[in-house]
């Protein structure tokens, strides 16, 4: 892989442009693929800020918004990387709630959130109405090659060194789970856009794959 050094800033611009030009004759679904300590939920918030400047109507929507509840993803443990692979996020209620509405027909009522990991509640949150000319920046972990469907997609990249390195101590128990999808997935095939963020504040853009 070629990467070329490139800002937070200045690749948050070029997100943004990507999806403001889309054109699709409905809300531009965005994905901000990558682990939380690649800077995954900056660049969203970095993203979704150029876009409101430019007088876009933009939703971001966390991926962990829409966890399944605790019987479901902690079935298999509270520590099972497999279980945090495949069970915790709630991909049909995604599909039904953002992407679907959001997508061909789906008429853009988009609910925010769904559901709250911390309370193990639904979160109550109100649909907002998206217009066709907005767009939805999603992000979170795992949501390439799971069926979701997104109009431009971005995946932030990190070394299994890196990854382990800034890792929060108590969720070093994930780092498996990360290790399948970059096997099994190859996220970096999947998206339209790649970043080696192995140091989020100083991102390298991937401008050859393979």
């Amino acid at each position: 892989m070629r990467a070329e050094p490139v800002t937070v800033d200045a690749l948050a611009r070029d997100l943004a442009d990507r999806a403001a030009t889309l054109a699709l004759g409905h809300p531009a679904r965005v994905a901000v693929d990558g682990a939380p300590t690649a800077g995954t939920a900056d660049l969203a918030e970095a993203t979704v800020a150029v876009l409101r400047d430019a007088g876009l109507f933009v939703l971001h929507v966390p991926a962990d918004g829409f966890l399944r509840a605790a019987s479901l993803r902690l079935e298999r443990g509270r520590t099972n990387p497999d279980a945090y692979y495949e069970d915790w996020l709630d991909l049909r209620g995604l599909t039904r709630e953002v992407l679907g509405p959001a997508g061909p027909g789906g008429g853009g009522r988009v609910l925010p959130s769904l559901w709250d990991p911390r309370t193990d509640r639904a979160t109550r949150a109100g649909y907002v109405q998206v217009p066709a000319h907005g767009v939805v920046v999603v992000s979170g972990v795992f949501l390439l090659g799971a069926g979701l469907k997104f109009d431009l997609a971005v995946h932030l990249m990190q070394s299994d060194a890196a990854l382990a390195r800034r890792v929060d101590p108590t969720l070093a128990w994930t780092l498996p789970a990360f290790e399948r999808y970059r096997s099994e997935v190859m996220p970096e095939y999947q998206a339209d856009v790649v970043v080696r963020a192995d140091d989020p504040r100083h991102p390298a853009r991937v401008v050859e794959v393979g």
